[in-house]
């Protein structure tokens, strides 16, 4: 069974999407504050946490930014609608995606989904059953294991399937279009900077290659292009 966690101070709110997602087949745990919130979330005992940016006392940001410390789970926030400001820092501090509010349980169902779904190996061809290896990078992705110069990477589970379409594609310019789809799990939307968001993290992760470069290439009005090692 998927478990969620669900970190929202509204409970009227908190308990219509619990009983929602409840219907879809989840498992959902509630928290009311971020402290509880952070918690729970670094237990080791969900799939994914539902995290409102808007908590009183410790900011939503703020919890986000302590499960990073301790917890990769995929953490999906709630941002108020047109705060673009909240998604970006959200995004740049760990988050996998972002729904503003007030959103539709349909839709908060449809994002988690997508967010588990990229869980999942990206189902295409690999140089070996286990092991993905591009230059001084080697990803294992049924175990979501990555290594740079033989130092183990933390990386999100976005930033996981970003970096492993671009390895796949080394060499090659990966357009945003395909990334958003494979590595966000959605379509493409007009203004939205995630993808840009999250390569910028990728390559603050993975520091520059020996000749001082970035080992990931911005192409102007294309996409991202993997160093091929």
């Amino acid at each position: 069974m998927v478990k969620i966690l669900l970190i929202d101070d509204d409970i009227e709110l908190a308990e219509m999407l619990k009983e929602y997602l409840e219907q879809e087949g989840l498992v959902v745990a509630v928290c009311h504050d971020g402290e509880s919130g952070r918690d729970e979330a670094i237990t080791g005992n969900y799939d994914l946490v539902v995290l409102d940016v808007m908590l009183p006392g410790m900011k939503g940001i703020e919890v986000l930014s302590r499960i990073r410390l301790e917890s990769q789970v995929p953490v999906l926030m709630l941002t108020a609608k047109g705060d673009d400001i909240d998604r970006i820092v959200g995004l740049e501090t760990g988050a996998d995606d972002y729904v503003p509010k007030p959103c539709t349980p349909r839709e908060l169902v449809a994002r988690i989904r997508a967010i588990l779904r990229r869980i999942e190996p990206i189902n295409a061809p690999r140089q070996s059953e286990d092991q993905l290896i591009e230059g001084v990078l080697t990803l294992w992705p049924k175990k979501r294991k990555a290594d740079w110069q033989g130092r183990s990477l933390e990386l999100t589970s976005t930033e996981f399937n970003l970096l492993e379409v671009l390895a796949e594609n080394a060499g090659l310019t990966v357009s945003k279009k395909e990334l958003s789809e494979k590595g966000l799990g959605k379509p493409l939307a007009r203004f939205d900077r995630s993808i840009d968001v999250h390569i910028s993290s990728i390559r603050q992760k993975l520091g520059n290659l020996p000749d001082g470069g970035s080992c990931i290439l911005t192409v102007r009005g294309k996409g991202y292009l993997l160093v091929k090692g």
